[in-house]
């Protein structure tokens, strides 16, 4: 029976929902006619009693709200609050001069409230009036004003916080746009709240105008129009206009309070009680010494005894029973530390300070580090095995660094990350794992090292409070600083203090701040091993994005070609700085020529050539010719009758390591001329040697683009420079 009435409550109340737009609109209705329109006396009781009972309700439920947003609709309710009100004074004014009678309610305010005096019901009418105005509006309408001001100006911190929590993988998409809408919505509350502060003061001002003007008016109305003496008509319209006016000024009084009491609560854990409750029975201390001071007052003479000795016997036994809550605490604590040391069968071992813990904000969760123990449990095959996880990425940092990480002491480091990874997205067509991040103090205060797979991929060296200057050429003169290397290039550079950055810039050095080197050399360290995040299950991912669209594709290519082989062809070309956005162009010609062989390097060609255009795109000059040199037909002469077998089945490379080396020497002199002329490295070879030619000066040349005469597309203009001989 009680299931079936709160089944029936909910209906009822879906019911009123559904229709309470309508019925907000009759309010905004019922206002403007109750501004022109003379209501019945009855009417009026009944619609001052529900803007009593409005404003109590409304005080009663800010008690309850643990954050201002549960209650989003507060400033709008203020404005509503108050157009009401200020037309139920404008309708009792109406009855007041027109009948001297405005109906139960106010004549109650006027002769049972103030007793029948008109003068006392003034003084408790302004003494109302000052407190809403000078005290709890003046003082809400400052905390909105504020909090309105510092929520806009921590916006972009919060934004910040977002994105890094995003990038780290511990929020979702939907988590980060449901926190996002949360931050707009506290910063249009709190500015709204500024404004509608406003409204109750000028309510307050009104209500205090309105009063004036009903007592003259009734005064003269009284004298002039119905005969009677002074006396007569100051105690009857004055008591009625004091009865209307307290009649408003108390819901008004209970709004404002309200006001207050939502925009002062903002580090709120739970309702206002509780909170209170907790607040002033947390420590023991101030209950004693409140206790000894009320004891203290209720002995001097002069003063009652009695009221000071009650409050002193209950402040203390507070005090007394939080005292003894605290020691029950501490005992059990004792006892279940106890107990869980001896099932442990000893004290487990402290593990090193800091080392391996995550650095605030840092892109991951923490992980507790390998060979420290818990305290409570013994260390099972399960723990053991989540330490065999390694990270995609991770970066090891020392203290001195962590500034730069922790979005809370101004760091933007994990908001750069997330940059740094929508642009390798962008440009190379891959996904950049969580990037996870902690401190180490086994490493320099200054240090990094970044990882690829637990393999250490660079390090280098930070100073948070200097500038990176690096002389690339223009700068003739030098400057005061710490020598150094940057360590994305290895170019010579400096370390200089921040006085120095606008001369260093105006000299010609190129100046670059702590945060943005790691974000450099980060970049260069995906770029070298994006081939090695491009595990089996990315390529899964890729296929089936690649299968909404163009499914038929999908379905010839896996007809053909496991996965593992088709991750090692986009892993070929990542290696290559060939971005894989285009993956359908790259399916296509994978799905055409797998059925001919599964050779990963024949492919790989296959795909190159296929993406002609964007490697035509990549390489060509500003003025749009691609400027390269040539291998002699010599060396690719003798390349070919070294290999044995061919890319389709398979291939070995016979030849003399002195010739090799000579070749690769060759042809790093052609590429050095090429960058001294400020031209991209581009090697023009035969699409027979071309991946052998790459695969024979990888090791020894970087930053080179290797390209065959089939990857070239039409149109494009060749212009060689000479052949390496």
């Amino acid at each position: 029976m009680a299931e079936a009435a709160g089944i029936s409550g909910i209906s009822v109340r879906k019911k009123v929902q559904s229709y309470s737009d309508i019925g907000v609109a009759l309010l905004m209705v019922l206002i403007i006619v109750m501004m022109v329109v003379p209501l019945p006396t009855w009417l009026i009781d009944l619609l001052l009693a529900m803007n009593i009972t409005l404003g109590v309700v409304t005080l009663l439920v800010t008690f309850y709200v643990k954050r201002a947003l549960d209650l989003a609709i507060f400033p709008t309710l203020l404005l509503i609050s108050t157009l009401f009100r200020l037309s139920l004074n404008v309708s009792t004014t109406r009855l007041i001069l027109l009948y001297g009678n405005a109906g139960e309610l106010i004549s109650a305010f006027g002769n049972f409230v103030v007793g029948g005096n008109y003068v006392v019901g003034v003084i408790m009418f302004l003494i109302l009036v000052i407190i809403q105005m000078l005290v709890i509006t003046k003082g809400a309408e400052r905390v909105a004003e504020v909090a309105a001001r510092f929520t806009l100006d921590a916006m972009p911190g919060k934004q910040m916080s977002i994105d890094a929590d995003l990038n780290s993988g511990l929020i979702d998409e939907q988590g980060a746009k449901q926190r996002r809408q949360d931050i707009q919505k506290e910063a249009d509350f709190y500015g709204a709240m500024d404004g509608a502060s406003k409204f109750v003061k000028g309510d307050a001002i009104a209500g205090l105008i309105i009063t004036t003007i009903n007592i003259v008016g009734g005064l003269s109305i009284g004298i002039f129009m119905r005969g009677m003496d002074a006396a007569q008509a100051a105690a009857h319209y004055s008591l009625l206009t004091v009865g209307d006016g307290l009649v408003g000024q108390i819901p008004a009084l209970l709004f404002s309070t309200a006001m207050g009491v939502i925009v002062t609560r903002a580090a709120a854990s739970s309702e206002l009680g509780p909170d209170l409750i907790n607040s002033f029975t947390k420590y023991p201390r101030p209950l004693y010494i409140a206790s000894a001071m009320l004891i203290f007052l209720g002995l001097l003479p002069g003063l009652p005894t009695v009221p000071f000795v009650v409050l002193a016997v209950i402040v203390g036994a507070m005090g007394y029973s939080v005292s003894r809550e605290a020691n029950l605490q501490a005992i059990t604590a004792e006892e279940g530390a106890a107990t869980t040391t001896g099932a442990g069968g000893g004290k487990a071992q402290t593990p090193g300070a800091g080392a391996g813990a995550t650095a605030g904000g840092g892109a991951g969760a923490g992980q507790q580090q390998p060979g420290a123990e818990s305290k409570s449990e013994p260390v099972s095959p399960e723990d053991v095995m989540k330490l065999l996880t390694v990270e995609p990425m991770e970066a090891e940092i020392g203290y001195a660094i962590i500034p730069l990480i922790d979005p809370s002491q101004g760091g933007d480091m994990l908001d750069r990350i997330g940059t740094i990874r929508k642009q390798m997205a962008l440009e190379m067509g891959i996904v950049v794992p969580p990037i996870r991040i902690r401190d180490n103090i086994q490493i320099k205060p200054t240090e990094y090292i970044l990882r690829v797979k637990g393999a250490e991929a660079g390090k280098g060296e930070l100073l948070p409070d200097h500038y990176l200057a690096m002389n690339t050429g223009g700068a003739e003169e030098d400057l005061i600083g710490i020598p150094t290397k940057e360590p994305a290039f290895g170019l010579p550079a400096l370390w200089i203090s921040p006085d120095l950055r606008d001369k260093a810039e105006s000299m010609g050095y190129t100046v670059v701040d702590a945060p943005s080197v790691l974000a450099t050399h980060l970049s260069e360290v995906i770029r070298k091993n994006g081939a090695e995040l491009l595990t089996r299950q990315e390529v899964q991912k890729l296929t089936d994005m690649v299968k909404e669209t163009a499914p038929a594709v999908i379905s010839e290519l896996l007809a053909s070609l496991s996965l593992g082989e088709i991750q090692k062809v986009l892993q070929n070309l990542i290696r290559e700085q060939i971005p894989i956005r285009d993956l359908v162009t790259i399916f296509e010609a994978l799905a055409d020529f797998g059925k001919m062989s599964r050779s990963v390097d024949f492919l790989t060609e296959r795909a190159r050539e296929a993406l002609s255009r964007l490697i035509s795109l990549k390489i060509q000059g500003p003025d749009g010719i691609i400027t390269a040199a040539t291998l002699s037909p010599n060396w690719e002469q003798k390349i070919m009758s070294g290999v044995d077998g061919d890319l389709t089945r398979g291939w070995q490379l016979n030849l003399d390591p002195r010739e090799v080396q000579r070749m690769i020497n060759a042809i790093s002199r052609a590429m050095e001329d090429m960058i001294v002329k400020n031209l991209p490295p581009v090697l023009l070879v035969h699409p027979d040697v071309r991946l052998i030619v790459r695969r024979l000066i990888e090791g020894s040349i970087s930053n080179i683009y290797v390209v065959s005469y089939n990857e070239i597309t039409r149109g494009v203009q060749v212009k060689t420079i000479g052949m390496v001989e």
